[in-house]
Order: structure tokens, then sequence, then C-alpha cells
């Protein structure tokens, strides 16, 4: 992907620090017209700068108050068998291959420590699943953020 230009990031970081903004609106604060801020937002939205909106729904008003990362140790030749099986349980909310001693980060939510558990033995169920270590997500100290990349500009 190529990086932006200074106009982009300048958007982008209205949107950011204003969610709600209109089209108008961005275009007046940032000094634009109309016909330009709606170019650029279609521009960003071929080169798939935006996340899907389902990442600004909060699952604790769903009903899953309890976050949790589990770090799965799997077969390295089950790799896709177990990424595909995960992939089936709606409380995972994103998975990561990584490297280290687990093979794979998964975020999942829960409605109790119950249910916790039970997402836990699905996951170790699946073929090729060694063994999972859990951890209970006790609060966001610092949440999901892109602004202070976009403050930042993009590297030279």
């Amino acid at each position: 992907m190529q990086p932006l230009d200074a106009t982009d990031t300048r958007l982008l970081l209205a949107m950011a620090r204003g969610s709600g903004r209109t089209v108008v609106a961005l275009a007046e604060k940032l000094g634009l017209s109309r016909n330009t801020v709606q170019a650029r937002m279609a521009k960003l939205e071929q080169k798939s700068v935006f996340l899907p909106f389902e990442r600004r729904i909060n699952p604790a008003a769903l009903g899953y108050p309890l976050m949790a990362f589990i770090h799965v140790h799997v077969q390295q030749q089950k790799l896709a068998a177990v990424t595909r099986s995960i992939s089936a349980i709606p409380e995972v909310l994103e998975a990561y291959g990584l490297t280290g001693q687990a093979d794979i980060l998964v975020r999942v939510v829960s409605t109790d420590a119950e249910d916790l558990f039970r997402i836990n033995g699905t996951i170790l169920a699946s073929d090729g699943v060694e063994r999972c270590d859990t951890s209970l997500a006790m609060g966001a100290l610092i949440p999901y953020r892109v602004e202070p990349l976009l403050a930042r500009g993009t590297p030279a």
C-alpha cells in the first residue's frame, strides 16, 4: 500500500477526532471543497484504508463483558485446519499468527467465566491444538488507536 499524502492524513485525523462529522463539516474544517473530500474518501475506501464498521461495536453491549487472550500451541502441519476451526467460534473476535512459543493469539469475548471455559475447551478440542494458555483481560490500558500515527504524519 502506498503511503498517504498530507491531505489524506489531515482528513483521517479530522475523522478520528470527530467520528460523526459529515463530508460538508470535514470540508469546512479542513478548508477543502466538498467534492475533494468526497473524492479523497472514495479513494481511501478503494485503498482499504478504513476498517470495517464492526470494529467499532463494543462486544459488552452485546452481552459479552469478558475479554480474554488465548495463546494456542499448534502442530504446525495442522495450522490451517486449526485456524478454520477457531474461525467457526462466534466469540472469536480475531486471531493472529505469532512467532515465539505460541503459534496463534486469539482474542475472544464471553458472557462469564464459565462461558470462557467452554470457549477455551472448544479451541482445545480442535484437531492439531496441543495446548492453550488463557489470560483474562482486566481492562484496556491503551485501547486501539491510530490517532498518534496520524498526528505524527507519514514516515519518510
